[in-house]
């Protein structure tokens, strides 16, 4: 009875190895592995859809490519207008100064017309006081950009106060530096082999997207001396300011602020001789524009 439930055991684990070893245990066992045919490459979106079917649960169906289409039209991009012409005219300065000494107004305002790489540039400023003129300037410049952010420019200044009118022959550059510093350095050149420089730096800096302060700091140096103007040789005039806009829209922003306007060296003593003050903080009032 013993030998007969033994020899059905051994019988039952046979019958079970059999069937559960598996296969390349089998081959490696008999000798006789067999070789598996190559795989053929699959298309791109044979393979996507292989591996969505096999990442992504049952129950959500495959990718397919009008999924992708819809997914993904074909977005018309706008034309390139290299060949169009547009302008600019910005009143960067409208405003009232006070403080020591006379009280008037002051204008700056610049603009280009031309396409993207080539422009026709003007500058205009002027201040008044006690109701008269007391400088004026205008610029017309042709400007060519040769860097991304950078324009060489060249033309003619044309003065017209103080004194009497002359005119010099202007270049130079003027674009965006890092870290967002507008610059622009001209020189000039004028009759009698008068040279004159003048450099000028602002920023912005955001306090809100519509409340924005802005320094601005300008110099001016003269090669010779012209007693007529009151100028004098070296470092003339600096010109350093702070002016806190509000953009109710980004073509209109009301602005107030102070400005320190200095006359050094000869130029300083030229106005005291004439009963100026050389320099003094005066504030300011007015408006920036842009259209």
């Amino acid at each position: 009875m013993i030998r007969r439930v033994f020899y059905a055991i051994l019988a039952v684990g046979s019958l079970t190895c059999g069937v559960t070893r598996p296969a390349s245990a089998q081959d490696a066992h008999t000798g006789h592995q067999q070789e598996k045919p190559a795989r053929q490459p699959t298309p791109a979106s044979d393979q996507h859809q292989h591996q969505a079917s096999t990442d992504l649960p049952s129950f959500i169906p495959p990718l397919t490519d009008e999924d992708r289409k819809a997914a993904f039209p074909d977005v018309q991009g706008h034309a390139v207008h290299e060949n169009a012409v547009n302008y600019l005219v910005l009143f960067d300065q409208l405003e009232w100064q006070a403080g020591e000494g006379a009280n008037g107004i002051s204008i700056d305002t610049r603009g280009w017309v031309g396409r993207d790489r080539d422009r026709l540039w003007f500058r205009a400023e002027g201040d008044g006081e006690d109701g008269g003129v007391g400088e004026a300037h205008t610029h017309l410049l042709y400007g060519r950009r040769f860097s991304r952010w950078w324009d060489v420019v060249a033309g003619i200044r044309q003065d017209f106060r103080p004194g009497s009118p002359q005119t010099w022959a202007a270049f130079g550059v003027q674009g965006l530096a890092p870290y967002w510093f507008e610059i622009e350095a001209t020189a000039y050149v004028g009759a009698s082999g008068r040279t004159h420089a003048r450099f000028e730096v602002e920023y912005e800096l955001l306090f809100t997207n519509r409340l924005i302060v802005q320094p601005l700091f300008e110099a001016e140096v003269f090669g010779k001396s012209d007693p007529e103007r009151g100028i004098g040789a070296g470092l003339s005039t600096t010109d350093l300011g702070f002016r806190l806009r509000y953009e109710f829209r980004r073509e209109f922003a009301p602005y107030l602020g102070v400005t320190w306007r200095n006359k050094w060296g000869e130029t300083a003593d030229f106005a005291e001789a004439a009963g100026d003050d050389p320099g003094g903080a005066r504030f300011v009032a007015g408006l920036r524009l842009w259209f």
